[in-house]
């Protein structure tokens, strides 16, 4: 007798789209993150309390002026609600809740207020995010202590890699749209390539990111300011992990600025990095910037 054997096909899962303002995020983390010399020291430690209360504290020393702190303790409830309050060396204290598919699946709800024990109350802020397979959107809702009140919505939809979105901006107060902005990409798990109008559509912005093997990512970047009809600002960044624990980037501009950044995780607790900021056209000269980076895990 014959013997049959069901062949099940596999289950794909679709994953959302990514928000709007990530539509370029493979060649903006590649470009923007990791370098250190925006600050001439950075320090962030993390801790969890016996409790499960997640405890951070940052901090960040400028080359000149204040040094600004901040100190996070963030709770884990039940049916996935979290609290956060957070404290900073400007005396804001902030409350954040978080309902996590709470209301319905795919929804993340925020609120967040924010006080200061001089000034009294420094506003308020709700925001929501509506995941599911092929549309990611988002509002933020501004209510200032002043009683303005501002709107910010996003969305996102996706099919078989290409992505569209579009950003609005609304003062209710004026009842007028403030700012508007569109994107399109298409992205793959090998590279992801997008094209952003923001500020109205007056700033353009072009983006390319390719993985190119196991241990090198590489991405580019052209931005142009229709506003002031300036030149075509061009970036080139890339990245090479030397090992599990460490890696090596570096970009430069067209004007001549070149960075350079090293990251290592030393241990399971430590991570340390350092990088730097140069002009190729005056290397002579003052003016370079140097920056280091610590983060403590516990």
């Amino acid at each position: 007798m014959a013997e049959y054997v069901k062949v099940q096909s596999p289950v794909v899962v679709k994953a959302p789209p990514p928000a709007f303002s990530d539509i370029a995020k493979p060649s903006n983390d590649l470009i923007n993150k990791d370098f250190y010399h925006a600050a001439a020291a950075a320090l962030e430690v993390k801790l969890k309390a016996p409790n499960g209360v997640n405890f951070t504290a940052k901090g960040t020393s400028a080359h000149d002026g204040a040094f600004p702190l901040s100190l996070e303790g963030k709770k884990a409830l039940a049916n996935g609600i979290s609290i956060t309050q957070s404290w900073n060396t400007a005396n804001l204290l902030a409350t954040k809740v978080e309902l996590n598919d709470t209301i319905t699946s795919g929804l993340k709800t925020e609120f967040l207020s924010n006080f200061n024990p001089n000034a009294g109350n420094k506003g308020q802020k709700a925001n929501f995010f509506f995941k599911q397979n092929n549309f990611h959107g988002r509002v933020f809702a501004d209510h200032q202590a002043s009683g303005a009140v501002s709107a910010v919505a996003d969305a996102v939809l996706s099919h078989e890699g290409f992505l569209v979105g579009g950003e609005v901006g609304y003062d209710v107060q004026k009842a007028a749209i403030t700012k508007y902005s569109a994107a399109v990409g298409y992205t793959t798990p090998v590279y992801n390539a997008a094209i952003t109008a923001t500020n109205s559509l007056s700033i353009f912005s072009a983006a390319y990111y390719q993985k190119v093997n196991s241990a090198v990512e590489a991405g580019a970047r052209a931005t142009w300011d229709a506003k002031s009809n300036s030149a075509v600002g061009l970036e080139l960044a890339a990245k090479y992990k030397i090992d599990p624990a460490s890696f090596a980037k570096a970009k430069i501009n067209n004007t001549g600025i070149a960075s350079l950044a090293y990251n290592t995780k030393v241990n399971s607790g430590l991570t340390f990095g350092v990088g730097g900021s140069f002009d190729t056209q005056k290397l002579n000269e003052a003016g370079h910037k140097l920056g280091t980076s610590f983060t403590f895990e516990g």
